[in-house]
Formats: structure tokens, sequence, C-alpha cells
């Protein structure tokens, strides 16, 4: 368990506040004019599809990259003019492996710890407290090279949480990850937001945020389109409904309900889909042995993206590619 509060953690107020933040690269719009708060303790699911922003806000709240406007505060302290106050704030594990191979996992994790001011006896208690959660205990003295790909990123993680930083962002730490990885990672993140982290989850698997049980930030086309609470989302936004899928072109039905196509899949929007049902069935008529598959949709994360965005998380379109 930890032994010291760690930086910066004594006060109040936002661990992160970005206020009009936008980025352009030429003439293509990243952010555009985003708004964001994270408090102590509350863990942010920021999802968005491919090309959406969520790194480039991440790399611009790490200093790595500077607005063309807005501003961003890290407790208080502006990472572009404060950068190392800035940093030492905060913990950044991005998408891309930063561990270096030929040294052993101790290595990495002190090395990580030096760069951040931590020494001798400090630095080791740190590695041996961020060690234990993330399953790296036993592998402190193994090679990077010689681990599998879910212990790198374990280590990967553990790299951004050795000097406790109040602020966490975390770009899409399980992708390509074993069950039992993405599980300690999981554990890991709840623990420190309980301990008082303020903690920014970018991720591709909608049921990790409904997991975190945190709150939830969307970015769309690099705009920030809905925020709040996973609960209130889902009471706002998320719909119930029937979800067809054909094994052609979908038919046109004549229902007392909203009705979407989307490629070989209907969507009809109805507040009680079982009681529906029968009702969509011989709206059907002979398209009914067209049909393979009938899914009962309930309020869900899922539902609520595709509502505010008008695509399911994950559909790529050429969009989303700057």
């Amino acid at each position: 368990m930890p032994t010291d509060p760690g930086p910066g953690r004594a006060g109040g107020g936002p661990a992160l506040t970005l206020h009009g933040i936008t980025k352009r690269y030429g003439t293509v719009t990243a952010l555009s004019e985003v708004d964001l708060d994270i408090v102590p303790g509350e863990i942010v699911g920021l999802l968005g599809h491919n090309g959406a922003g969520k790194t480039t806000l991440m790399s611009i709240v790490a200093g790595l990259l500077r607005p063309d406007t807005g501003h961003v505060r890290v407790l208080g302290r502006d990472p572009a003019r404060e950068p190392h106050q800035a940093r030492r704030q905060l913990g950044l594990a991005p998408q891309e492996l930063g561990l270096y191979m030929p040294l052993t996992v101790r290595q990495n994790l002190l090395f990580f710890a030096e760069l951040v001011g931590l020494r001798g006896r400090t630095a080791d208690r740190r590695i041996e407290e961020v060690a234990e959660p993330l399953g790296l205990t036993d592998l402190l003295g193994r090679r990077a090279s010689r681990l599998s790909g879910g212990q790198q990123r374990r280590v990967h993680t553990a790299m951004a949480l050795v000097h406790r930083p109040p602020l966490l962002l975390l770009d899409e730490p399980t992708a390509g990850v074993d069950v039992q990885t993405r599980e300690q990672l999981l554990e890991a993140v709840r623990t420190m937001a309980a301990e008082g982290t303020a903690i920014c989850y970018s991720t591709h698997y909608l049921p990790e945020v409904e997991t975190l049980d945190g709150s939830v930030a969307v970015l769309n086309g690099g705009r920030l389109i809905a925020r709040g609470t996973l609960k209130e989302l889902v009471r706002q936004y998320g719909d119930s409904g029937i979800e067809l899928t054909f094994s052609g072109g979908p038919p046109d039905l004549s229902l007392p309900w909203p009705v979407v196509r989307d490629g070989r899949v209907l969507r009809v929007t109805v507040d009680q889909p079982h009681l529906a049902v029968p009702q969509v069935m011989a709206a059907l008529g002979e398209a009914a042995g067209e049909l393979v598959n009938l899914r009962l949709v309930q309020p869900s994360l899922d539902s609520v993206f595709l509502r505010v965005t008008g695509r399911r998380y994950g559909a790529a379109t050429e969009e989303d590619t700057p």
C-alpha cells in the first residue's frame, strides 16, 4: 500500500482543466473548442472513433503538443509554460510501448522514477508498491525482451504510475492484452481512483468503461459532444429497441416506431421491445425468411454512443482518418 500521498494531492479544485482547446493540422481540425474538467478520484472514460481527437487531447495535456487556442491546467499548472512542474503531476501511458527491451523490469521502472526526481529508497519503495497490484513483483528481475505482450503492457502502465501522480492519462491501456492483464489493469485503475487519482481512460472497449462505473466524455470529429456519468447519459440518450439482421438488403417496414437502416441491419426504436416483437415480425411478411438474427437492445453505453454519433463504437469510416 502507498506510504505517502504522492505529489500534488493536497488542496481542492480539478486535477485537470481544459478550456476552449482547439488544435489543427493544416486544414484538419483535430480538436475544436473542447472544455473538460476531471476532479480528484474521478475516472473519465474518453470515447471516440479513430481520428476523433483522443490521442491529440492527451498529448496536449501531457505538454507534448501545444493547442492553437485555449488553455490547459494540470493541478493549476500550465504544461506549456511550466512543463517540468506539470509533468511531475501527471503520468502518461500512451498507446505505443515505451520499454527499453535490454533492461529488466526493475531497471525500466527505476529509470522512469529517476526522471521524475525519485532516488534511493524512495524509488525502490515506489517500484515495489506499483509492481504488486499489477502482478509484476516476480518479474522485476526479468528483461523486458523476455516478457509476454500482456506483461510488457503492464510494465508500460507501471512506468506511468511509479511516482503516484495525481493525474493519470491511459491511452488504450488494454489494447491487445489477455483477459488476466485486462482485469489487473482495471482493478489497478479502480484502486488508484479510490485513493484520489484523477484518471482519463481512453479505450475501444465499452464494457471496460461500464465496469469502471465512472463518467464519460465522447469526442466526435474533434468536438466534445456528450459528458456526464454513465447513468446520466444512459438516461438521457440510451435507446431501447429491436435490431434485425438480414442475409441481404433489409425490407421497407411500416411501423409506428422509428426505423433506421444500416447496411444489412434494421434498428427499431421502441420503449418496450419485447412487447413489440410480434408486430415487427408481422410487418416483415415474406421478408422474415431473410432474417438471420433478432436482438432486443436495452439502454446501454453502446446505445448512447450510437445515438450521439450516429455510428456504433468501432464502426470506422473514411472521415475517421485525417
